[in-house]
């Protein structure tokens, strides 16, 4: 598609006369329209896409494919895409019951100019509706399958699902940081499912979990004959994700000795089976996660620097489930009911007492081990507000003992991350520093003046 057509709103003008593309160029660029002439319908049509954000003006009797040919093949293309078409006096049937098939209108030759304009600014502006209700629509979704894979209201997350929701319309490669069970591979599957790759493979690799004998024929494929055993070809992981996402989980397991291969296909898009000559086009979006700093790996010789300066085009890190503590009753919640329903077992509420405990858990294992402890209140092994909490604060404390427990352990949290720094803590809190001292004052931190 021309650059033209990519900015539009255009008029898309098909006529075998010379004079009258160019009349009809002028009468429309005159008044403030664009404009793309062709000879034939089949010169149009390469230019004609669902995405097509003009309209289509069209004669009825062309050499080749005929108007109505081409009206047929757009309804096909995109049944919302307006098509004016053109008609002498004796087509005047014909173009009416082209309309009962779906033609947006009719103009009678020789059309007036005034009556020609109106027409054509009437079909882009239904044209700009339908494509902006598209647009809503395809955002809502893209939201819903960020929301489905991403649940909380805390501000951290907050701030994770609206930059995985930007992300996920575009092709850019995403490293994922994340302490383990924080929920890295949901991310990617955000990313996938809220984005244009969504009706493709999502292909998951854990690339601690592959033998490095086996890693270059796991990821690459190979050929038959490629070694003992290789009776016949194998598409490997990289080429089974072409269209859509490759997720490799723990890249800092991956092979050193392979490391440089994955670098050759991120960059060129194409890959070698093992054993083979053929390079292999691969049309992918890629996705890393690792619990580590690939930059530390690096310098110590462990990881590539160029494959991890490549993976990193875009960082996304995870806050750990301690970071988000507001989440946790939804989350239990969420991953109760879901259990309720994989172990046929009555979904159970609850008690305040227990999500106050759950509230002041650390949780080291993150969402995955608050998952298992939902599957184990669902089964009926765990005891409903007995878990111990820390400080000893018990599930049965008043409420504002369990308060202060929580709001003790984020200040904190905050002070160390900031490294003692109590104006950087604030910012991170989203409180005035006057604030955060006097709370450190009432809850007995070091560091208050």
């Amino acid at each position: 598609m021309t650059q033209l057509l990519d900015i539009a709103p255009v008029v898309l003008f098909v006529d075998d006369e010379e004079i009258i593309r160019l009349t009809v160029r002028q009468t429309l660029e005159l008044a403030g329209l664009a404009v793309a002439t062709y000879p034939t319908a089949e010169a149009a049509l390469t230019d004609l896409s669902p995405d097509t954000p003009g309209i289509l003006v069209t004669d009825v009797r062309l050499p080749g494919m005929s108007g109505l040919d081409l009206l047929s093949r757009v309804r096909a293309l995109d049944a919302e895409l307006p098509v004016v078409l053109v008609t002498g006096q004796g087509d005047i049937s014909m173009a009416v019951r082209a309309m009962q098939d779906g033609a947006y209108d009719f103009i009678e030759k020789p059309f007036v100019t005034e009556h020609f304009v109106e027409v054509i600014r009437r079909a882009l502006e239904k044209r700009a509706f339908v494509r902006e209700n598209r647009r809503l629509r395809q955002a809502l979704d893209q939201n819903a399958a960020v929301e489905n894979h991403l649940l909380g209201q805390s501000p951290a997350l907050v701030r994770t699902r609206r930059l995985v929701a930007d992300l996920a319309g575009t092709d850019v490669d995403v490293l994922v940081l994340g302490e383990t069970g924080t929920g890295k591979e949901q991310v990617a599957r955000a990313l996938h499912e809220g984005g244009p790759r969504a009706a493709f493979p999502f292909v998951a690799v854990n690339c601690g979990a592959i033998p490095d004998s086996m890693f270059e024929s796991e990821m690459f494929g190979h050929e038959a004959g490629a070694f003992t055993g290789a009776a016949k070809r194998r598409v490997g992981k990289i080429e089974y994700a072409h269209r859509g996402t490759l997720f490799l989980d723990e890249i800092e397991s991956m092979p050193l000795a392979l490391q440089v291969k994955l670098l050759r296909v991120l960059q060129d898009r194409a890959l070698e089976r093992l054993g083979g000559n053929d390079r292999v086009a691969v049309d992918l979006r890629v996705v890393a996660a690792t619990k580590e700093n690939l930059l530390d790996l690096a310098n110590a010789g462990r990881f590539r620097a160029d494959l991890y300066y490549r993976l990193s085009v875009v960082t996304l890190t995870l806050p750990p489930l301690r970071e988000r503590r507001e989440d946790i009753p939804l989350l239990f919640q969420h991953f109760a009911l879901q259990a309720a329903a994989r172990f046929r077992r009555p979904y159970a509420e609850p008690t305040p007492a227990l999500l106050r405990a759950l509230m002041l858990k650390d949780w080291p294992g993150n969402v995955r081990e608050l998952r298992n402890a939902a599957d184990r209140h669902v089964l009926g092994l765990a005891e409903d507000g007995a878990a111990a909490v820390e400080g000893g604060t018990s599930a049965n404390a008043p409420l504002a003992d369990i308060l202060d427990g929580v709001e003790r352990h984020l200040i904190t949290e905050a002070l160390r991350a900031s490294g003692g720094q109590v104006t950087r803590a604030a910012e991170t809190l989203g409180v005035p520093r006057k604030t955060l001292y006097d709370k450190m004052k009432r809850l007995n931190i070091g560091g208050a003046e």
